[in-house]
């Protein structure tokens, strides 16, 4: 989904077209470890008891919305507290994010991006050096595009045609995809690793596989996913068997973790989310092409 669900709800918890840990796309790097420390030991973290009593206040009314706390954790800004909720409701879940404010008086709803002169080479450089998912495009292109995808993730399936048609008049970039199966969905992990091993097969075959998974994703369950995977990867012209195999391998599971590390590297929170020379694109369904193809064009002329 950039919706998994959408709601309309007094506290706007930014509920977009995402299959998302969030709605709020912050972008930029992990903090090193020494720094999450200091970090944690410099905010006072609001409780669990508080955070649950102030989404009572805010959600009470509506009896259909239930939450889980998912984490309270400094935010990547120092002073505030981040804490993220899974939201559930008919039409399904998503984990939003808020920020506390020091006083623990205030929340804040909304982005957190990069700022200064060169706001998005710190993401760009992150993954100039992590990425290593399946390519289509010249390696030396002035512009890396880079897909943080879901195959079980509806809203990765709605903003396909954009991607590809992104591509297609972009000859002269680089697209790769990255695998970042979220948690919420039962089958999107072995998802992942049919579709490492499809990328290392084949390159040819891997675009054919992530699809067709797109194209059958409705039929596909977490009890007949095996089936129907190794089925998609026979018709995209690999051996189905020997990447079933290879799926169940603890070199593809370290594959699939490197890649979910590199996307939260750079604060991916939900998918899809696609990374132009760095910059964030979120919501990729409902951002119109001409502006996807001119963020593209300015990035080439920015220069790696």
């Amino acid at each position: 989904m950039r919706n998994c669900f959408s709601v309309v709800i007094v506290l706007v918890m930014a509920f977009g077209m995402a299959c998302s840990f969030s709605a709020a796309q912050a972008a930029g790097t992990a903090k090193p470890a020494d720094q999450q420390q200091a970090s944690e030991a410099a905010v006072k973290l609001p409780s669990e008891a508080t955070v649950d009593s102030f989404m009572q206040q805010t959600f009470g009314y509506e009896a259909q919305i239930s939450w889980k706390i998912a984490s309270i954790k400094p935010a990547p800004v120092p002073g505030l507290g981040q804490v993220d909720v899974i939201l559930a409701s008919p039409q399904g879940q998503q984990l939003s994010r808020f920020y506390v404010t020091p006083d623990g008086e205030h929340a804040v709803i909304g982005d957190i991006i990069p700022f200064g002169a060169r706001p998005f080479d710190a993401a760009k450089k992150t993954l100039d050096k992590g990425i290593t998912g399946p390519s289509r495009g010249p390696k030396d292109a002035p512009v890396t595009i880079v897909e943080f995808g879901d195959l079980q993730c509806p809203a990765c399936k709605a903003a396909q045609p954009a991607i590809e048609s992104l591509i297609a008049a972009e000859p002269n970039a680089r697209f790769v995809f990255q695998n970042f199966p979220l948690e919420m969905h039962n089958w999107a992990a072995k998802g992942a690793a049919y579709a490492d091993c499809v990328g290392h097969a084949s390159s040819e075959a891997f675009w054919k596989f992530i699809a067709k998974t797109y194209e059958t994703q409705a039929d596909i369950t977490a009890e007949n996913v095996d089936e129907k995977l190794t089925a998609l990867a026979n018709d995209a012209g690999v051996k189905g068997a020997d990447i079933a195999a290879c799926a169940a391998t603890p070199v593809t599971k370290a594959h699939i973790e490197a890649s979910l590390a590199l996307g939260k590297a750079v604060n991916v929170t939900g998918t899809p989310t696609l990374f132009i020379n760095g910059r964030t694109i979120g919501n990729v369904s409902q951002v119109p092409a001409t502006t996807l193809k001119g963020i593209v064009d300015f990035a080439a002329k920015q220069g790696n």
